[in-house]
């Protein structure tokens, strides 16, 4: 049997295990942490085809640049010197064009369809309940220009074959009649479905760590990576050495420190969201997950609870919470929802993760071009959770020797080599 060394234990690399373990491979799960409050815990648990649009879009410059005079903007990116964020700012704005959204777009619907089709045979296969459901996301917006934008971006998916419907405001309170909102309009992607991170994070964990042939290393740094010319031979913590046949670096913020050790590039910055939950009422219970267009704040109903979340601060990682970017958050809801006022959470009831951003806003997918048996999954930034299982699945491909299950050229880890 052979092995598999995945250095990274979030949902891409948990999903990596699944499937490696599925086809017959010997795996190894290492991480950092104790796999408790990863990235992929503390998301807005969206599976999003309608996601079609990169990070790196025309106009997200601009944009930018006016929301870093804001201290309460959904986007930040913190001036520094630092030659990575530099080299990455740069290729970001290389990429922030027309051409690269539409020779985009194509293979994110692709990807984000073959994971919510994957998702449904793992809930089947696993037994897990993880709240996986199929009610679609609404993008709620207040502004013409929003309302021209969402327009505009439903006629693009509807053409890629995606089902999205706009709605008027008295549409959009006839599927929830508890729920007032104050908006222009929206638009039903009737094609995107919402789960619980949390109970599938948890549940994926458990499932991996009772199925024989996968081990998992906790609380494991990895600090030295051994190769020969185009083989990757071992990874090593300070007192122990790992070796396998394959290796698959998906340790999100953390992948380009651990590509580095093989002598890799991968342009990545590390991208701060927040989160936190707050308790439903019966008669006003939210049923549909919405994304508040405007200010770029995700709303999702999950567990008997509304998880509230968003912001991106692009910079180096800290454990410090930004108040004002969560008050943000926080006042932003009632202009949409104005029976919903949540009040600002004390800092020890917020989550915040890093989600791995790379320069042109695509996740890198496939072997790494250097090494012949190491495998690159990572940069997923905000749809990370919505691409785990096509990731892994991917990933399975590819460390198998077969034809991918779909094309990922787009995805290439040497693409900025």
């Amino acid at each position: 049997m052979s092995k598999t060394i995945i250095i990274g234990g979030g949902i891409i690399g948990l999903f990596s295990a699944y499937y490696l373990h599925k086809s017959g491979w010997e795996v190894e799960i290492i991480d950092r942490g104790d796999l408790s409050d990863n990235c992929s815990y503390g998301n807005a648990g969206m599976i999003t085809p309608s996601h079609f649009v990169p990070l790196a879009a025309p106009g997200m410059v601009e944009q930018g640049i006016r929301w870093m005079f804001n201290s309460r903007s959904p986007f930040y990116v913190k001036p520094s010197l630092d030659p990575g964020l530099v080299g990455w700012g740069l290729k970001f704005l290389k990429s922030a064009t027309k051409k690269h959204v539409e020779h985009s777009a194509g293979a994110l619907r692709d990807i984000s369809i073959l994971s919510k089709k994957l998702y449904r045979e793992f809930e089947k296969d696993s037994g897990i309940d993880f709240g996986l459901q199929d009610k679609g996301i609404l993008m709620l917006f207040k502004s013409p220009k929003a309302e021209q934008e969402e327009q505009h971006l439903a006629e693009k998916a509807t053409n890629l074959g995606l089902d999205a419907q706009y709605l008027s405001p008295g549409e959009c309170r006839k599927l929830q009649p508890g729920v007032e909102m104050d908006i222009l309009g929206a638009v039903h992607y009737h094609c995107d479905a919402h789960l619980h991170p949390n109970s599938l994070m948890a549940g994926l964990v458990k499932y991996l760590a009772a199925a024989e042939g996968v081990t998992i290393h906790r609380n494991t740094e990895i600090v030295k990576i051994a190769h020969d010319t185009n083989k990757i031979t071992s990874v090593s913590s300070d007192d122990k050495e790992f070796k396998g046949d394959a290796y698959v670096v998906a340790a999100g913020a953390w992948s380009p420190a651990i590509a580095r050790l093989a002598g890799l590039r991968v342009p990545l910055m590390p991208g701060k969201g927040y989160s936190f939950m707050v308790g439903q009422d019966d008669a006003k219970r939210m049923t549909i997950p919405s994304i508040l267009c405007e200010a770029r704040v995700a709303v999702t109903p999950m567990n008997g609870s509304i998880r509230y979340g968003g912001t991106m601060e692009i910079g180096k990682i800290n454990g410090q919470v930004n108040m004002n970017r969560v008050k943000g958050i926080v006042e932003s809801v009632p202009k949409y929802f104005p029976n919903f006022k949540p009040e600002v959470p004390q800092k020890k009831d917020i989550w915040f993760g890093f989600r791995p951003v790379s320069p042109d806003g695509m996740p890198y997918i496939g072997l790494s071009g250097k090494y012949n048996n190491l495998a690159i999954a990572t940069g997923h930034a905000m749809i990370g959770l919505s691409l785990g299982p096509a990731t892994g699945r991917l990933i399975n491909d590819v460390l198998n020797g077969g034809k991918p299950t779909m094309n990922i050229d787009v995805f290439s880890p040497g693409r900025f080599q």
